[in-house]
């Protein structure tokens, strides 16, 4: 009985599972139904029973695991860190340049361009995970400036949605040129950028300072 019970989630977690790998592969608007079944064994009228439409299955796709794939990524480890700026070097710097990621690119940024100008509840599905993902990276910016460690001249909202778009950018270009060196260049330039919204460090400033004024008063001796 309760193997039973068990079977309709099982059966439902794999066919999300091999939807999303067939619309990462192929985009939503080519994926195969049958190609999704046969990856799983099950039946169309099983799939049915789990999903009314291939678009129904498609919004699981993108709040079941897109959602939680950028939340998990991104918001866990800034929700937990004292250190945002860190962080986020830290996650930047762990973006897989397998081939196989290179030439698949992000699901997220794939859907948005294909299915947004098409379908109203595609686009307002990916636009709220877009817009957590912007207000979580600038919840972590503000306790990083309320902290000290973030400078205060930067707009939280404003700098984590240009994160986002330096990010992305370099993801369809990486996909694009199908070359992981790209991405190793992105990678140093956004660190470089995240670097830059630090608070400067105070001795060290102080001490050129400090270097500055000694120098005067020797040349005031003579």
């Amino acid at each position: 009985m309760k193997r039973r019970l068990r079977d309709p989630e099982r059966t439902r977690e794999r066919l999300l599972q091999a939807a999303f790998r067939e619309v990462h592969r192929s985009g939503f608007q080519s994926a195969s139904i049958d190609a999704i079944l046969a990856a799983t064994n099950v039946t169309k009228g099983a799939l049915y029973y789990h999903f009314d439409s291939k678009e129904a299955l498609g919004h699981a796709i993108v709040e079941e695991i897109i959602a939680k794939m950028t939340h998990e990524k991104w918001l866990v480890p800034l929700q937990q860190s004292k250190k945002p700026i860190d962080t986020l070097i830290g996650i930047v710097q762990a973006t897989s340049v397998r081939p196989q990621d290179v030439r698949g690119g992000c699901p997220l940024v794939n859907l948005a361009q294909e299915m947004s100008p098409l379908d109203e509840q595609f686009r307002k599905r990916l636009e709220k995970i877009f817009r957590a993902w912007q207000e979580g990276i600038a919840a972590a910016l503000r306790r990083g400036q309320s902290q000290g460690i973030v400078r205060r001249d930067l707009v939280p909202d404003d700098t984590a949605g240009f994160l986002i778009a330096m990010y992305e950018g370099y993801v369809l270009l990486v996909k694009n040129a199908q070359d992981a060196k790209l991405w190793n260049v992105g990678i140093r330039n956004i660190v470089r950028w995240l670097r830059s919204l630090r608070v400067p460090r105070r001795g060290r400033r102080s001490t050129r300072r400090n270097s500055k004024n000694h120098v005067a008063r020797q040349r005031q001796r003579f």
